[in-house]
């Protein structure tokens, strides 16, 4: 019978070289801790220190290296305890096992110094299955829905924070705060001001209407893994308890794409199929149930456009800001169907400066 190889028990000697070689450390005091790290749970996992090598970055201060073991591959995520708290990432990572919802074990945990040993789901997101140009992935979007509903249904108050509207309120204010004044060095008058928190009050008391569940918060193909046919989920520190909408409108109003809207409207009415089905909140009427979807998209496009700016402006990561159109025409589409949105929709086409319309001047910083 065969047996898998175990590495050799002298590696453990030269861990902080091989990780010092391996990749390259922004910050350089980290290093000798992540080495020292790396040898004390090298034996009990079976690790191949020589093979570590960068896998990500994300647009938080974490990133994620990859790693050989006699049991396959790992993944070590490197998340600076000054800049990031990982407590909610092994909290949800839980309640995703409880779920059935394949996410990442953590195996080990260094918690003063942020190093994390995980289960690795494989190198490809849903996103990279998805060739240029080709017709929408409908089975793949519907297998990404009942992952959706799959985690939905667990849900329970009070083990989430909530999402209210003290957090829907300052995600939005991202908007004016880095999108308008930032990134398009506009000053907004008093007018439009009170404009955009009349629509923000709008936006928020509309979707706290909508029952809670579980958020995964940025549920996109992004961050769906697909390994052996099956789909798993990354990137979900930051759920909370709140909108049952919030993730399906995060699925087909992508950061990263884009799709048509009878094919947006096509897996939605499927997930709402499926979701009644099953007994999640969602109502009887598809047409209310889609207007909320719609509002609650919103919500994120205002949000993210200020993230991606901020990403740019603050944090010097260039590409994301080269996303923000797609966000803004989710924005138009969306203020351009609703009456009560028309002053929002004014307002940012002044922002975008494709109107004249009389009442609203802008002064630059």
């Amino acid at each position: 019978m065969s047996t898998s190889p175990q590495p050799d028990p002298t590696a453990q000697a030269h861990a902080d070289s091989n990780a010092s070689s391996a990749v390259a450390w922004p910050d350089a005091q980290r290093q000798p801790l992540f080495a020292a790290w790396l040898d004390s749970i090298q034996a009990s996992h079976l690790l191949d220190p020589a093979s570590l090598r960068l896998a990500s970055a994300d647009a938080s201060f974490r990133r994620y290296l990859r790693i050989d073991s006699a049991r396959g591959s790992r993944i070590i995520m490197d998340a600076p305890p000054d800049k990031e708290n990982c407590q909610p990432f092994v909290h949800v990572a839980q309640l995703m096992a409880q779920a059935g919802v394949h996410a990442p074990e953590v195996l080990a945990w260094d918690q003063p110094h942020g190093f994390m040993l995980l289960t690795d789901l494989g190198a490809h997101t849903m996103m990279q299955t998805i060739a240029p140009q080709a017709p929408p992935p409908l089975e793949r979007y519907l297998q990404a829905v009942d992952l959706l509903i799959r985690w939905q249904l667990a849900s329970r108050a009070d083990v989430l924070p909530p999402y209210d509207r003290a957090l829907l309120l300052r995600e939005m204010e991202l908007f004016p705060q880095w999108y308008v004044a930032e990134h398009r060095k506009l000053t907004l008058s008093a007018q439009q001001r009170a404009t955009l928190d009349q629509a923000f009050d709008a936006i928020a008391t509309h979707n706290l209407g909508a029952p809670s569940v579980y958020v995964h918060r940025d549920f996109m193909p992004r961050n769906l893994m697909l390994h052996e046919g099956q789909l798993g989920v990354l990137d979900f520190q930051d759920a909370v308890y709140g909108p049952i909408t919030y993730d399906i409108a995060s699925l087909m109003r992508d950061a990263f794409l884009s799709w048509e809207e009878d094919f947006c409207l096509d897996v939605t009415v499927r997930y709402w199929e499926k979701a009644r089905k099953a007994g999640l909140p969602v109502g009887d009427d598809f047409g209310e149930f889609w207007r909320s979807v719609e509002w609650m998209g919103l919500q994120r496009h205002l949000k993210v456009a200020g993230i991606f700016a901020r990403l740019t402006l603050r944090d010097g990561k260039p590409q994301y800001l080269a996303d923000t159109p797609r966000f803004i025409a989710y924005i138009y589409a969306t203020c351009s169907r609703y009456r009560e949105l028309k002053p929002l929709l004014r307002l940012v086409e002044q922002i975008e400066g494709r109107t004249t319309e009389n009442g609203y001047a802008f002064g630059r910083i």
